[in-house]
């Protein structure tokens, strides 16, 4: 994910200047990012914001989903649907990559 900020909007010290690297996930614990996952009976009805092009560390198969903050949702975080794993996403200077 990329965010590339016009030069009258912000100044250099504002802008995000990581077109270079990938990003590092770290998996979450998804009971300190997602309230009401301890009820086995009630539906968690979750917005994702599409795609994005990290595939999942853990089973390396889906491109994870963005989830933003919500309801439910403590803090924005990388989703896969396949095995329900959640991950934060920094740069490699440690600059988180989910924050605005």
């Amino acid at each position: 994910m990329n965010l590339r900020v016009p030069a009258t909007a912000a100044p250099d010290s504002c802008r995000r200047h990581h077109e270079e690297g990938d990003l590092i996930l770290s998996e979450l614990n998804p009971r300190t990012v997602v309230d009401g996952l301890d009820s086995d009976d009630t539906p968690l009805n979750l917005l994702t914001f599409g795609n994005v092009r990290e595939v999942c560390p853990k089973c390396q198969q889906t491109h994870l989903k963005l989830v933003l903050r919500q309801g439910s949702v403590r803090m924005a975080h990388l989703f896969c649907a396949d095995c329900a794993s959640c991950f934060d996403a920094h740069y490699a200077d440690g600059a988180p990559a989910l924050t605005i």
